[in-house]
């Protein structure tokens, strides 16, 4: 073939496929813009109207993915490539992998109806999927908890809305439960009135309802009282601690005896304690 006539026939074909990757280019460019200012708007107009911050990073992460989607699909019917034929081999492939990552799948869906139902958000203290700690985020497929130790641990949010939830947050305060333990000889109700008005005293310790110091239970070293400050689910440790140093130091102070376990003997033929 003729070189120039060769020529003559690929400059039009070149340049036309040029223009197409070009105009291809510029149309991802220009979406992608279009995706991020769309998503950041989106999440703009759910900031002023007190969107819960977990519920706007999940919609905004299916609204990207969704937007991305139609992206790629705009840019193959561009290139000439039949769009109906690509949605059904996308459903195909859809189903191909819904089947082999249903787990997965199942955590995407579990994750919807925590944020749906909301049994938890973000700062939260939970004891969720088995795991206690603070929720410090939850995704589209895991949520992930901080415990107290400062451990980070990634929960299956399947295995969350599987299982049993506690949220220690959803009220504005919750009890701490503590005993102190006094010796035979002890009057109980003396040391109530003694521990009782020191309890309010503790930073932390909420007034409404009044921490609780009753007798609860009695042992072989003597009597068991509860003790039973209220405080805030951000302040519980430090006011448990600060309640064990209260009862030693008020026991202490009033000279109360530590408390001993009275042993047992048997008791020979004739009364006295056996050998």
């Amino acid at each position: 073939m003729d070189i120039n006539n060769w020529w003559v026939t690929a400059v039009p074909i070149v340049t036309a496929v040029g223009l197409k990757i070009i105009g291809a280019i510029v149309l991802y460019m220009v979406g992608r813009w279009l995706i991020s200012f769309a998503v950041s708007l989106m999440s703009r107009v759910l900031t002023a109207r007190n969107f819960d911050p977990t519920l706007q990073r999940y919609l905004a992460n299916i609204v990207g993915v969704l937007l991305n989607i139609v992206l790629v699909v705009a840019i193959l019917g561009y290139f000439g490539v039949e769009t109906t034929s690509f949605a059904a081999l996308l459903a195909g492939v859809g189903l191909a992998i819904g089947a082999a990552w249903s787990g997965l799948l199942g955590n995407f869906a579990a994750g919807a109806f925590l944020i749906i139902f909301r049994p938890y958000k973000v700062g939260d203290y939970v004891v969720a999927g088995g795991v206690e700690g603070t929720v410090t985020e939850i995704g589209l497929f895991n949520t992930v908890i901080t415990s107290p130790d400062n451990v980070v641990t990634i929960v299956g949010n399947g295995k969350v809305s599987g299982d049993t939830i506690k949220n220690f947050s959803a009220h504005n305060y919750r009890r701490v439960d503590r005993t102190a333990q006094l010796a035979f000889g002890v009057d109980p109700l003396d040391a109530i009135a003694r521990l009782k008005p020191l309890l309010a005293g503790i930073p932390n310790v909420v007034t409404e309802p009044a921490p609780d110091v009753e007798i609860i239970d009695f042992n072989e070293r003597g009597t068991l009282l509860a003790v039973r400050p209220y405080c805030h689910t951000s302040h519980y440790w430090q006011v448990t601690f600060d309640t064990n140093k209260l009862i030693a130091a008020t026991f202490g102070a009033a000279g109360f005896p530590p408390p001993f376990t009275v042993e047992r003997r048997t008791l020979g033929e004739d009364g006295a304690p056996a050998a």
